[in-house]
């Protein structure tokens, strides 16, 4: 069987300035519809690597090719105008308004005008701004997220197959960077997509990537999942970098279908009537969720109990506690760190 084109290939990219690299060998190749975060301290070639695969930045050495072309046969603003690109600062034309900016790629594309209004209708109420009320006002009338939102559909507009986003949620608060992360991820739109994206903020690495490229000093110190890079860490770089938030990422990383084998309880009332059940994809902290919701309208006397959602139709539910459920993580983080 043919082995698939990627639809995103780097071999060997290198960039430098004088006599500093900047970026230094680095080879990936992404499926169609597949994540990628580039992650790293400060100064480590994010932005420079991402900026080489829409040729922004032109590189010293090395190929990157789109769906087995290579961009450098391209001229760059027709390479530019197929690939979707977000940026922290967002870009927004001041004096367009909403829908012009969204409408801009596509309109340098030729489409016909019913068509970008369509898209752009389609796209603004997907992103929670309904047309109706955002259409026809301008950026400064706009919150920071909202700024953001409308970022997104303007990277979208073209239906791009590659779309990079460079700390595309950096300059937002937290309690609204978390809530348009959740809408980013949720976002029909981007399930189709390959992304590249740029961040410094681990926790948002794990949430959003299929996969992680961790670099330092412009080299690739590690690819692979976030499982991977949090339970097989490559070298001691890969992992000192993520020791400071690594029980919390183990909470958001591993599910209860990982620590299923080890979650033994000694609850004995099996009825699912008296107890929220929980899917087995639910992650560690979302249980421990649930467990805490559940302590704010219980008996404080009275052991929380939850019910995991059976594997199989003849599967009976596996209630467990707090202590249960702490125990079977520790004994699965265990098992899942051996070499």
């Amino acid at each position: 069987m043919p082995t698939p084109t990627p639809a995103l290939a780097v071999h060997h990219l290198t960039k430098r300035y004088g006599p500093h690299a900047v970026v230094q060998d680095v080879t990936f190749a992404l499926q169609p519809g597949e994540t990628l975060v580039l992650l790293g301290p400060s100064g480590c070639g994010k932005t420079t690597l991402l900026r080489m695969l829409n040729r922004l930045v032109e590189p010293d050495s090395g190929t990157v090719e789109l769906a087995g072309q290579d961009v450098r046969q391209l001229p760059p603003e027709q390479l530019r105008r197929g690939i979707g690109y977000v940026i922290q600062q967002v870009g927004l034309l001041p004096h367009y308004t909403v829908a012009e900016n969204v409408g801009v790629v596509p309109g340098l594309l030729g489409h016909a005008p019913a068509a970008i209004a369509q898209r752009t209708h389609e796209l603004l109420a997907r992103l929670h701004l309904p047309p109706e009320r955002y259409a026809q006002q301008y950026p400064h009338q706009l919150s920071g997220g909202q700024q953001q939102r409308v970022g997104l559909a303007r990277a979208l507009a073209a239906d791009p197959p590659l779309v990079l986003l460079d700390e595309p949620f950096g300059a937002l608060d937290p309690i609204t960077r978390a809530g348009i992360r959740r809408e980013f991820r949720e976002l029909e739109e981007l399930r189709r997509k390959t992304m590249v994206l740029v961040t410094h903020d681990v926790q948002e690495a794990f949430e959003l990537a299929d996969r992680i490229l961790l670099l330092d000093a412009g080299r690739a110190q590690q690819l692979g999942t976030p499982r991977e890079l949090l339970f097989q860490p490559a070298n001691d770089f890969a992992r000192r970098f993520f020791e400071a938030e690594k029980l919390s990422l183990q909470f958001r990383t591993l599910q209860l279908q990982d620590v299923l084998p080890d979650l033994a309880s000694e609850y004995t009332n099996n009825s699912s009537s008296n107890h929220k059940t929980l899917p087995l994809t639910a992650t560690i902290q979302e249980a421990l969720e649930a467990l805490s919701a559940d302590a704010l309208v219980s008996d404080p006397a009275t052991e929380r109990v939850l019910l995991t959602q059976p594997a199989a139709a003849e599967a009976p539910a596996v209630p467990f506690t707090l202590a249960s459920l702490m125990s079977a993580f520790g004994q699965a983080v265990h098992r899942l760190s051996k070499p």
